[in-house]
This record gives structure tokens, C-alpha cells and sequence, in this order.
């Protein structure tokens, strides 16, 4: 129905009296003056929201309709304090979200997204004890809501999985939530999508209900627009923009329309004048509503040259236009403005990290309840450190064995090897004896180039060479030494072809060479009652200070693997964890109802832990009951190094969740830091290996100091006094403290 002028002048009277008073606000639940949202960057910005205004009075059902992308999820996601304006004013339930001592996000307000948003392991009665728990209330509270809220939505049994809930009955649970602490403001997305008729036609009347006897506020959107008609007011949202904002029945009386979807039409027409050429409907349309007084559709004054054409006449897309004119019935000087927000004045205890015990009590029940509940994966998560340390002890640094060798044999031929003596004539083949014995298998060839074509088409890995009269010329020149001619020298001397790009096989081979070597000539000199050291090398090779002399690659690269393994698997498990919680719409509810970032930050830290550490003990336990992997220091500061170790990478992967906004990226990061970590921190070759400059970046990475310090501690038993150990401990703890920072700063922030 048409205003007078009379009576709108007294509306404007009464709403500029109150312009400034704290009395205006605590009337409104939701109070919004020129809010505008944009994406993208300044020269090319995405508007979302525009210049809107929207006033949501205590005690009142308001129905937000709208098309898809028109801006209402990105509207109810600034409201429930997840997003800001860019500019613009916001009030709910008498403060601004986030302010200090407005209650905002908590659990005053209850949300219900569009999308499921639970836990699918978690049975109705478990979902409701967590976030009945967050909203502080008692389990046996949380019991008899549940009672009521079963009968009201007829839910089905309590102790079923949400996942085994068909899709309904999975919306009904999500609403069921938000009902359960009985908030002051309800904020629902499409709450009643996919439900039966007759169920919706409860929860209407239900809302009806508590809005009346509990002065209980309720924001939703619905893709049925006719069952709005139950709402107490209307907000008819297009292109970022609030057009209408009344009663259901006004709505339908201005634009003489029995449907609010005839409604919704028309009023895009009219918007949509100026915007388009030669719109003849609209300005049909148009020149048939009654607007009240004082307003004005400024779309009707616009010069139609300087708007560009759009794609269809009711077209309903964002624009990026800054100097579009906008229609609404709602008249802007009738809109009051917002009181200013009182000034806090920040106080130490403002930077301080707040715990709310009954808060991290909910999180991390609902963590550690989550892991019991998919026990396969976490046994694979457990069993995966396990089992890549096993391979690696089973797969790495172990000496060759069975390496095909090409032998040519002059001086003995085929036949048969005499027992080794002084007197033998067969010392070549006695020599081809010792070389067996290192476990190398020798392939006889008839001539010398047989046996390089053999290494030449890869069947073996070298070729060695016995020439004629190698006996007589060995004796000769064993007896005659510096005075041997150069017939003794050359036929003395064995010959070896050997393949170098394998360049592991081709150093072990020249070590097998040269031991068999020295054990042959060593027995031999025995034989002739000769001092068996006398052609020994003049260089002693006494027993080492630290460590065997069977100390193989697999004991040098241990402690690297077992840092990398500890800090990577950490790092994963947990930007995962969040990623996943964060992406499926779960975390976003905790928010909602008060739960603060760096208490979900914090319980993912106690259960991530826990979880380290049965993986820290499980993998040590391996190496040292399964493999005998050798500890030669304190146990304990092995355990705790190697925890720290763990410790950091968990910081790291919250770290990752902090800046990434999806599994994909954090994983492209992880595999991306992984090699050149394995790489430079002395992992699986020694730092001193590596160009200059190359050093000392290494010396500062996150794991070089403590692979270093673990070595120190498994193979010289070193203690914390010792400088490569407690630079170890101090390195990893620093990089902790920088990723804790990190992590805390963008997770409040970003």
C-alpha cells in the first residue's frame, strides 16, 4: 500500500531522532549501512556487494531472496563474522562481530550453511555433544534438546552415522545443531532444501514459534520463494543490491501480484531500466507500480548511451561498473545511520592467547573420537613411517653382492687352481680365488676382447685380465723389487676394464680389488715363511675413534632419514587435517559459534602430537629391536631430538594450512621443500660435499644442525655438551618458534 507524504515525513521524524542512540541499534538484531564487498584488485575489481542496506528487527522472521550468485551467501558470511566489508557499516545483536565484549562470533548466533558441514564418522548424538560442548552447555542439557529436537525434526536413531543418513536426514541433523543451544539470532542457508513439504511446513512453524515467545531472530534463504510468505519482512536481493525490504503482503499489494515471484520479476525490470535499450515491457512496468513518495528510480534518469548493452533483460550478474544507478523502494533518507562503535582501548591482555577450557575440552574429544573412528587409516598412518624406514634399512647402503665379472685367465686356462704355496705355479687363478670369496660372480672368457665387449654391452661391470707368465713375473718381481725389468713389471700386473658410471658399484669393485689383493699377497708371503706385512702399504688404518670399521652408508644416512621421516610425515598429517576440516565447511561452524582459530589450532596440536609420537616409538622401536640399529649416546636425548624434530614439522604443516587454501597447494609445497631439504641438510651426502655458498645455506635449514646432532648422538655417543648436539636442539627450536608465529599470525588474521 502506497505512503502518504504526511505519514512518511513522520517516519523520517521519528528514525532522524534516534540516529545516534544506543536504543536504535539493541532494537535491530542486524543492522547494515552501505556495506560494499569486492574481489580482485582495485583497477579490476569484482563487485559483490554495493551500496546495501539492510535492517533485520529482534523478533522477526527475514526471508533474504535472491538468485544464485547475487551475493546473499557472501552477505550472511559478513554477518556471522567470517568476512568483512571493505567498507561500510555492521551491527548485530547490538555490536560489531569481533569486537571486544560483543559476543560475536559465538553462540549467540547459530548458522547453518549450505552444505552439510558434520562430521560423517560422528553418530546425531555425538555431533550434538560436540557442539552442544562448544556452546557451553551440559551434556545432560545437550540430552534433553536432543529429546525434543529428535520429535520436532523426526530425526531418526540418534546412534546412526551421519553417513549413513540419506541426504534429508543429513540437512535435518545440520539444522537440528543449530537449534540446539536455542541462539538469539539464527542465520540459515537453504535450510529447507530437499525437505518433505509437511516437515517444512513444521519447521516454519516452529520458527514462527520461538520468534514470537523468545524474541528470537531468523535470517534465511530458500529457493522456494512462495514459502517466504510466512516470513515477517522480505529482503529482495539482486546484483549485490537490497531492492525491496518489506512485509510479504506489502510486497504483494504495491505490484498487485498474487505471487512474490511476479513480484521478484517485475522489480527486476524496473532495475534493469536504462540499462538496456529500447525496453518497452519495462517501462510498462514500471509506469504500473506505485512507489512511495521520496522515492526514486534513478535507473529511469539514466541515459541510456552510457550504459553498455547486457546479455539477456533480467540479467542478474555482478557488475563492475562503479557508476551504475541503483532501484530500491526503500527510500535512502529514510535509512538512519548507525551509531559509532565505542572506542576500546587495547589492553595487554588483548594480545594474550585465550584457552576456553570447555572449548579445547569439545576439540580435542571430537579429534581423538575422529582417529578411533577411522582406525584403518590411522594404523596406515602409523605403519607408514614403519614401513618406509624398513625399506630404506633394507634397501640402502648395503655392499653389492653377485656383480658379474669378466675374467680372462692366460695363465691357468680352465683348469684347476693348486692350493696357494710359494711354490705354486698358478698364482693368477690363486688370486681369482680371494676374489670370489667377496661374493662376485666370475664369467671365464676365452680372450681378451670377449671380456671388454662384455662390459662394453653391459653383462658385466668390469673385466679382468691374468697374462701369461704372471707367476714367474710376480716372483721376479716380488724378489728383485726396484731392480725388476719392465718384461717382470708388465706381465705382473693384472688388467681391469671396468664400467665407471655406476659410480657406487665402481668404487666398491676397485675396494674388492685391492683388499683381495693385499689378503692374497699377504698369505702368499706367509707361504714362503716371509714377513707378511713386507708389501703391505707403509699406512696403518687403526681402530677408528668413533664408529666401526664396518660402518656402512645405511648408519651414516639413518639419523637424516629418521629427522626426514619424523618431520615430513608430521608436516603432511597435519596441513591435511586442517585443510580438510577447514574445506568442508566443519571448521567454519566451530568459528561461528565462538570457537577462537587458535584453539582449533591448539587441540590439532595435542591429538597431531600424540600421533608423532606413536609414530616416533614405532619407528624406533624397528630400528632397534628389528634391525639393530646402534645408538651409542643417551636414549632419551635421541627420542626428544627426534620429537622436536617431529614437533616442528607439525608447525610446519599448520603453517602450510595457514597459507593454502587447499590440499593441492599445501602438497605442491611439500614435495616441492622435500628434495631440496633431503638434499642440502647432509641427509645422504655430507654438507662438506657441496660448493661454498651452497654451505652456508645449509647451515641455517631446519634440518642440517639436527640430523647432525642425532648422527652424533646414535654414532659417537655424544652428550648436550657437546657443540654439533646442542646446536641440533637449538636450530629446530628456533625454526619451531618462527613456524608457531607463523601459523598464529595468519590464522587470526588472514
Amino acid at each position: 500500500m502506497p505512503y502518504s507524504a504526511g505519514s512518511l515525513e513522520m517516519r523520517r521524524q521519528q528514525l532522524i531522532s534516534q540516529r545516534s542512540t544506543v536504543e536504535m541499534r539493541k532494537g535491530h538484531a542486524v543492522s547494515v549501512r552501505r556495506a560494499y564487498k569486492r574481489y580482485g584488485t582495485k583497477r579490476s575489481p569484482i563487485v559483490i556487494l554495493e551500496n546495501l542496506n539492510m535492517t533485520v528487527p529482534k523478533g522477526t522472521i527475514y526471508g533474504l531472496l535472491g538468485s544464485s550468485g547475487c551475493g546473499k551467501t557472501t552477505l550472511l558470511s559478513c554477518i556471522i563474522g567470517r568476512k568483512k566489508f571493505n567498507s561500510g557499516e555492521l551491527w548485530v545483536l547490538g555490536g560489531s562481530p569481533g569486537s571486544k565484549g560483543s559476543g560475536l562470533p559465538g553462540p549467540r548466533i547459530g548458522y547453518m550453511p549450505q552444505e552439510i558441514a558434520l562430521y560423517n564418522e560422528f553418530t546425531i548424538r555425538e555431533t550434538m555433544k560436540y557442539f552442544g560442548w562448544i556452546a557451553k552447555m551440559s551434556t545432560e542439557d545437550v540430552e534433553d534438546r536432543l529429546c525434543f529436537l529428535t520429535n520436532l525434526l523426526m530425526l531418526p536413531d540418534i546412534d546412526r552415522k551421519v553417513k549413513n543418513l540419506s541426504g534429508g536426514q543429513q540437512r535435518r541433523v545440520s539444522f537440528a545443531t543449530v537449534l540446539l543451544h536455542e541462539p538469539e539470532l539464527l542465520i540459515l542457508d537453504e535450510p529447507t532444501v530437499g525437505l518433505d513439504p509437511l516437515l517444512r511446513e513444521t519447521i516454519w512453524n516452529h520458527l514462527t514459534e520461538i520468534t514470537k515467545d523468545r524474541s528470537t531472530t531468523v535470517i534465511l534463504t530458500t529457493h522456494y520463494i512462495e514459502e517466504t510468505r510466512q516470513a515477517g519482512l522480505i529482503g529482495l536481493m539482486r546484483s549485490g543490491y537490497i531492492m525491496a525490504e518489506e512485509s510479504p503482503a506489502s510486497i504483494l499489494s504495491r505490484f498487485e501480484t498474487d505471487t512474490l515471484e511476479d513480484a521478484f520479476l517485475k522489480l527486476s525490470i524496473m532495475q534493469n531500466m536504462g540499462r538496456r535499450k529500447r525496453s518497452i515491457a519495462a517501462r510498462a512496468v514500471a509506469s504500473a507500480v506505485v512507489l512511495p513518495s521520496g522515492i526514486v528510480n534513478q535507473a529511469l534518469d539514466v541515459d541510456d548511451d552510457h550504459h553498455h548493452e547486457i546479455s539477456a533483460e533480467f540479467g542478474d550478474g555482478l557488475t563492475t561498473s562503479k557508476t551504475g544507478r541503483r532501484f530500491s523502494l526503500v527510500a535512502q533518507e529514510a535509512i538512519p545511520q548507525l551509531p559509532q562503535e565505542p572506542v576500546h582501548k587495547a589492553e595487554l591482555s588483548d594480545y594474550l592467547l585465550h584457552l576456553e577450557p570447555r572449548h579445547m575440552k569439545a576439540l580435542i574429544w571430537k579429534n581423538f573420537l575422529w582417529i578411533l573412528r577411522n582406525w584403518p587409516i590411522m594404523l596406515t598412518v602409523i605403519a607408514l613411517p614403519v614401513t618406509q624406514f624398513a625399506i630404506f634399512y633394507l634397501a640402502v647402503g648395503h655392499t653389492p653382492t653377485n656383480l658379474n665379472i669378466a675374467i680372462v685367465d692366460y695363465e691357468s686356462g680352465d683348469r684347476d687352481c693348486h692350493p696357494l704355496s710359494c711354490n705354486g705355479t698358478r698364482l693368477g687363478c690363486n688370486y681369482l680365488e680371494y676374489l670370489k670369496k667377496k661374493k662376485i660372480h666370475l664369467i671365464r672368457y676365452e680372450t681378451e676382447g670377449d671380456a671388454i665387449d662384455a662390459v662394453n654391452r653391459g653383462k658385466t661391470y668390469a673385466s679382468v685380465i691374468v697374462k701369461e707368465n704372471y707367476t714367474t713375473a710376480l716372483k721376479a718381481r716380488i724378489s728383485n723389487g726396484r731392480r725388476s725389468d719392465e718384461w717382470d713389471m708388465f706381465h705382473s700386473t693384472i688388467d681391469v676394464y671396468r664400467d665407471a658410471s655406476v659410480k657406487d658399484i665402481s668404487t666398491f669393485l676397485r675396494f674388492y680389488f685391492y683388499d683381495s689383493f693385499m689378503t692374497f699377497i699377504a698369505d702368499y708371503m706367509d707361504s714362503c715363511e716371509l714377513n707378511r706385512n713386507a708389501l703391505k702399504l707403509p699406512l696403518q688404518w687403526n681402530a677408528p675413534v668413533y664408529g666401526t670399521v664396518e660402518t656402512d652408508f645405511t648408519e651414516f644416512a639413518t639419523p637424516g632419514v629418521l629427522i626426514t621421516i619424523a618431520f615430513f610425515l608430521a608436516a603432511a598429517l597435519t596441513a591435511v587435517a586442517m585443510l580438510v576440516e577447514r574445506n568442508e565447511g566443519i571448521l567454519e561452524r566451530s568459528l561461528v559459534m565462538g570457537v577462537s582459530p587458535v584453539e582449533v589450532l591448539t587441540s590439532h596440536v595435542v591429538s597431531e602430537f600424540v600421533l608423532m609420537m606413536i609414530q616416533i616409538v614405532a619407528v624406533t622401536c624397528c630400528g632397534l629391536f628389528i634391525f639393530r640399529m646402534k645408538v651409542m649416546g643417551s636414549l632419551v636425548l635421541f627420542i626428544i631430538l627426534l620429537s622436536l624434530s617431529g614437533f616442528c614439522g607439525m608447525w610446519f604443516g599448520f603453517a602450510l594450512s595457514s597459507m593454502c587454501d587447499n590440499e593441492t597447494s599445501a602438497a605442491y609445497i611439500l614435495l616441492g621443500s622435500f628434495f631440496p631439504l633431503i638434499l642440502l641438510c647432509g641427509v645422504i651426502w655430507p654438507i662438506e660435499g657441496m660448493v661454498h655458498g651452497l654451505q652456508l645455506v645449509a647451515q641455517v635449514l631446519p634440518l642440517t644442525q639436527p640430523v647432525e646432532g642425532l648422527r652424533s648422538i646414535m654414532q659417537r655417543g655424544w652428550s648436550m655438551r657437546k657443540p654439533p648436539v646442542y646446536h641440533g636442539y637449538i636450530t629446530i627450536s628456533m625454526w619451531t618458534l618462527l613456524f608457531i608465529i607463523f601459523s598464529v599470525v595468519l590464522i587470526k588474521y588472514k
